[in-house]
């Protein structure tokens, strides 16, 4: 007797045809559809009537775009699902290339897939307005719409609405724009068509700091109107910027001006952005379908096997069903739970779709197409079978693809309680009229690449995709892999800013060049080659501006130019002359020089050598620079700086082997071009000597010290601190003077005809020059000195997965998840650590977010259990660090040490603690680093998974739910949770006994299945237990009196014989066994 559930499906499946008056809905036998003696021409022909039929028929003959839905009333277009259909009908036409008498079929359908593209251009470019906004102001309510009226073009849905905000439909355009004109199609006509492509080059290169809504429109899987930055988005950004970079828009009939460039250090951020977030796709999305596209055809993004297969492995595990695969865990969309008529879910509704989240046959035909790329017949065959049963056919015989399968409501809890034991049915997107075109495009494109009708170099002739063991015998001009042994020797030119600084240097061996001896070639700081990329695609009639003014980083500059007939090579941003004190620290300077090396070795993927010019100030050699500074350029000479190898010349014959980029847009607006400045050589008396005694060796700690009581002269009139300030010989207490009166005065206070400010800045420059670095600090917070290269050190931290937090120690804190202006970030320093007498951190966090920027791209590994950078507990983390150095005598203060000191000191904490250390120093540390062990979010969740009421720390409560409701366990947003609970706690070492406290108790946990707990979990109640029944047992078996000071207990291992660990088991285990005991089926101790 068939059962209710079976009845009930045959129901509704009676409904559902009913509907289609008389359809054919019966899986499709593919074994009818072909003959194995069939002629190529009969092939392509079956192939010809099912792509008309279910795809060119619906294009739109006045903008060339595809409907959303093949029905007569829909008039929407999306950029994303037209790409698709345009790929379809160029791949057919790549197939009809093999035969003679095509019939014209293969300009119909080339010409109808650059009718789409260009259908698509026209769009865009009636947005060329939203394209300048969204260069200067990247945002949602910038961006190009995504959705356009299918006939005329016109904007669909403004941004309240719907979320247009989708890098990844404006990378993808760009990629599949470079893969047809490649093979041969004219898709741009002329330079107001290139300048506008340019100008999408430049929003799509800054994708590594834009958070988009992703390939499902949606941005966070919450779906609550918020952006994430996604894997997906900035992968295909990364594809499409490789794809483009020095490609010909007109082909081979095209000239230089109709050339795309790149900026190779926002690509390479885009990169790095990309392997950070892998095997991830946000956030809050642990693993995501919309990577696909992005790993595998058609961009290939990632160039790093091991990455590849880890994020594909997770997809297929995860979210791979009978029926397709889920978009990603827990997705609402069009399941019989979602509210039809809300945009936004409730907090906490996530819950409602867990498993019966719907699934997309599309994705098997993506698997089908990554085995064909990879060579992997089986996967092929794999897929084949598993899409074969779930595909239907028209009335004329050909594919139908459905675009999800659900779970009717009827089923939902049945589905629920047993995953997969529940038929789905077929959307009514993928029946007969009413077409899923993306399905159907991937799906023709999946056949003929599977029937061998074209092959994967057709529709990839920019080889994005090479197999490895093919890499050495075909061109990689775009391809996302780069040389198979990044060995790089980087050519190293060194230049003299004077003919006697080259006359001394000489004497020690060192040969140099001078600016006038490497001419006619010039050489430009790099803040001139920006002035002249300013006007790389201006465009007065769409009303662009060209190139925002963003610096060139260490890639570009390691690059020859030609510009306007000269030849011109730039140096490194690290030899600009900055008025931030760092750049009086010439180790400093050092050490950034090795750090550019290393990064340049990592990065560099072109066919030419990178060129990279080391200038050599007199400034550099005074003093005791001098020796530093002359084993770094013996270091080059002998060929090997740091592990990098180098190869020093003259820039004569460097030239011949570096990399050439032509600038020949200035051509275009010759009359409108500045003065470009170059490098100018220092013009002093030939025989002069280089005097290297101006400056004076590292002051003493006592010769930092001011000599003066804060509190005391800050109760005493103006008039006795001006006259102090004047008969003081101390720096660092003229700097402290300086500073009441301006807070006192205001900014113009004038003392003895003399404006303060300026007094303030004569302090801060001689201070410099004599290393009085409390001085130094002290004078440049007054003034609100600011690093302009911290933004790009915070995107550098943030690409590395990471957030960062400014602000002092103990005090409120401003967390950073996403890029910000420098001008912002100012803001934030000055208003976090000027309050409460921390002036001197202001300068000094600065300068950690720099050397962390550093750290973290070429050592990430020191930052591993990092979630978030605290910069302020970072220098607690240092100070405990001089604290544990000094031993018994007064502590080093931070601010006197020099910023290559500071550095190095960062450098020891963040390495994994001494064990010859005490617990108290190394809780400490870890503390005041947030350092977490492997797999502790997880636990957490495990924690709260059996904690009905939560867990409270330091006041903060982190509830059950929504939390298990709205997130899962991986993902990114839930760790960040857990951090935000852990927040307020204020000590260091009693944040880590926390940390190993949920330890503890998950082992408990994982050990006691039958056990939960009934109450909120008071951590603090915990360590509060831990610690009496600690001092209880140090009475009894040491006779040691109770105290309140739990320096002992933080000093106590928490492992072994009466270990911290043991303790805080027995607290936890007393708790537990106060709640309910749930019965266990297999307890020995049940009776019946």
């Amino acid at each position: 007797m068939a059962s209710l559930a079976d009845v009930g499906w045959k129901l509704l499946e009676f409904k559902a045809r009913s509907k289609r008056s008389g359809s054919i809905y019966e899986p499709l036998k593919l074994s009818i559809l072909q003959r194995e003696d069939e002629p190529l021409w009969e092939k392509l022909d079956r192939y010809y009537n099912a792509v008309k039929m279910t795809i060119l028929n619906y294009q739109s003959p006045t903008t060339g775009l595809f409907p959303i839905k093949t029905c007569s009333t829909c008039k929407e277009a999306k950029v994303r699902d037209s790409l698709y259909c345009a790929a379809c009908a160029w791949a057919l036409a790549l197939a009809y290339r093999r035969i003679d008498d095509d019939m014209g079929r293969t300009h119909e359908l080339e010409h109808s897939a650059i009718k789409c593209m260009r259908g698509i251009l026209y769009c865009y470019m009636r947005q060329a307005d939203r394209v300048e906004k969204f260069k200067q102001d990247p945002s949602p309510s910038t961006c190009l719409h995504s959705v356009f009226n299918v006939d005329t073009g016109d904007e669909v849905r403004d941004y309240s609405n719907y979320s247009h905000l989708q890098i990844d439909a404006v990378s993808l355009f760009l990629l599949y724009l470079v893969e047809m004109i490649c093979s041969g199609l004219q898709i741009i006509y002329n330079t107001d068509e290139v300048s506008f492509i340019q100008n999408l080059v430049f929003c799509v290169e800054r994708a590594y700091r834009v958070p988009d809504y992703g390939m499902w429109e949606r941005g966070s899987k919450y779906n609550n109107g918020s952006t994430e930055l996604h894997s997906s988005s900035v992968g295909l950004a990364k594809a499409a910027l490789e794809a483009i970079n020095g490609f010909n828009l007109f082909g081979n009939q095209g000239c230089s001006w109709s050339v795309i460039f790149v900026d190779l250090d926002a690509h390479n951020r885009n990169r790095q952005t990309l392997c950070s977030l892998l095997p991830r796709e946000s956030r809050s999305h642990n693993t995501d379908t919309a990577l696909l596209p992005t790993i595998s055809y058609p961009a290939f993004a990632v160039d790093d096997d091991a990455l590849y297969s880890q994020t594909l492995d997770k997809i297929v595990r995860k979210l791979r069903g009978k029926y397709g695969f889920k978009r990603f865990l827990r997705d609402g969309y069009r399941t019989a739970n979602e509210d039809k008529n809300r945009r936004y879910y409730k907090p906490a509704e996530m819950k409602l779709f867990d498993g019966i989240e719907c699934e997309f046959p599309i994705f098997f035909i993506y698997m089908m197409i990554d085995g064909v790329f990879r060579g992997n017949k089986a996967q092929v065959k794999e897929y084949q079978d598993l899409l074969e049963p779930i595909i239907f056919q028209s009335f004329e015989g050909h594919a139908v693809i459905p675009k999800y399968y659900y779970v009717p409501a009827d089923f939902v809890e049945a589905e629920q309680k047993k995953r997969g034991s529940q038929k789905r049915f077929p959307s009514n997107s993928g029946r007969d009229e009413m077409f899923f075109l993306w399905g159907q495009a991937l799906y023709n494109i999946a056949k003929l690449l599977v029937d061998e009708l074209i092959s994967p170099k057709d529709i990839d002739p920019i080889h994005r995709y090479v197999p490895r063991q093919d890499q050495r015998n075909v061109s990689m001009r775009y391809s996302n892999q780069g040389p198979i042994e990044n060995d790089v020797v980087i050519h190293v030119a060194l230049i003299a800013e004077s003919q006697r600084l080259q006359v001394f240097l000489n004497t020690y061996g060192i040969q140099t060049q001078t600016p006038q001896q490497v001419e006619p070639i010039q050489i430009w700081p790099q803040k001139e080659l920006v002035k002249a990329y300013r006007f790389l695609a201006i465009n007065k009639k769409l009303g662009l501006s060209g190139r925002p003014e963003r610096p060139v980083g260490c890639i570009g500059t390691c690059k020859i130019y030609r510009i306007l007939g000269k030849t011109v090579v730039c140096y490194p941003i690290v030899f600009d002359l900055s008025d931030f004190y760092l750049s009086q620290d010439v180790m400093l300077l050092i050490d950034d020089i090795k750090n550019a090396l290393q990064f340049i070795k990592q990065c560099w993927k072109m066919q030419g050598r990178p060129l990279f010019l080391v200038l050599i100030r007199e400034d550099n050699i005074k003093g005791s620079r001098f020796n530093p500074v002359l084993d770094m350029l013996a270091s080059f000479k002998k060929g090997n700086i740091g592990g990098v190898k180098v190869h020093v010349d003259r820039l004569q014959t460097l030239i011949s082997g570096a990399v050439v980029e032509q600038l020949d847009f200035l051509r275009v607006n010759e009359a409108e071009i500045p003065e470009f400045k170059s490098f100018e050589e220092l013009e002093l008396p030939k025989h002069s000597k280089v005097k290297r005694q101006t400056s004076t060796p590292n002051a003493s700690d006592l010769e930092q010290q001011p000599e003066i009581d804060m509190e005391e002269w800050q109760q005493k009139s103006t008039p006795e601190i001006v006259r102090k300030f004047h008969d003081c010989d101390c720096l660092a207490s003229q700097a402290q003077l300086a500073g009441i009166l301006l807070r006192r005065e205001g900014p113009d206070f004038l003392a003895e005809d003399e404006n303060m400010m300026d007094e303030l800045e004569r302090i801060y420059r001689r201070a410099g020059s004599r290393k009085l670095w409390l001085a130094v600090r002290h004078a440049a917070a007054i003034i609100k000195k600011f690093a302009g290269s911290i933004a790009p050190h915070i995107t550098t931290i943030l690409v590395n997965g990471k957030q960062v937090t400014l602000g002092l120690f103990g005090l409120e804190e401003e967390v950073i998840s996403n890029p910000l202006s420098p001008g912002v970030i100012k803001g934030i320093i000055y208003s976090k650590c000027s309050p409460n007498g921390g002036e001197r951190e202001a300068v000094l966090q600065q300068e950690l977010v720099i050397h962390i920027g550093w750290i973290i791209s070429n050592n990430p590994e020191l930052f591993s259990g990092m979630l978030k950078i605290r910069v302020g507990w970072i220098v607690q983390a240092m100070k405990h660090e001089l604290k544990i150095r000094a031993g018994d005598m007064p502590p080093q203060d931070i601010h006197q040490l020099s910023p290559s000191d500071v550095k190095q000191l960062l450098l020891d904490v963040l390495q994994p603690q001494h064990t010859d250390r005490s617990w108290l120093n190394r809780r400490q540390i870890d503390g005041s680093l947030n350092r977490t062990p492997l797999g502790f979010y997880d636990r957490v969740w495990q924690i709260l998974e059996r904690t009905p009421n939560g867990i409270m720390v330091c006041g903060t409560h982190l509830p059950q739910q929504p939390t298990l409701s709205d997130m899962t366990m991986y993902e990114m947003n839930f760790s960040l949770l857990v951090e935000d609970t852990l927040k307020n706690i204020v000590l260091p070492e009693y944040r880590q006994i926390i940390v190993e406290l949920l330890m503890v108790v998950s082992i408990v946990l994982e050990r006691n299945p039958e056990l939960e707990f009934s109450e909120k979990v008071d951590l603090d109640g915990l360590v509060k237990e831990t610690f009496s029944d600690f001092q209880r047992d140090r009475s009894h078996f040491e006779g040691i009196e109770k105290k309140d000071d739990m320096e002992a207990f933080y000093n106590t291992p928490p492992v072994g014989k009466r270990g911290t660990s043991s303790y805080m088991t027995k607290a936890v285990m007393i708790q537990l066994l106060q709640g309910d005991v749930k019965p266990c089926k297999d307890d020995p101790c049940s009776v019946s």
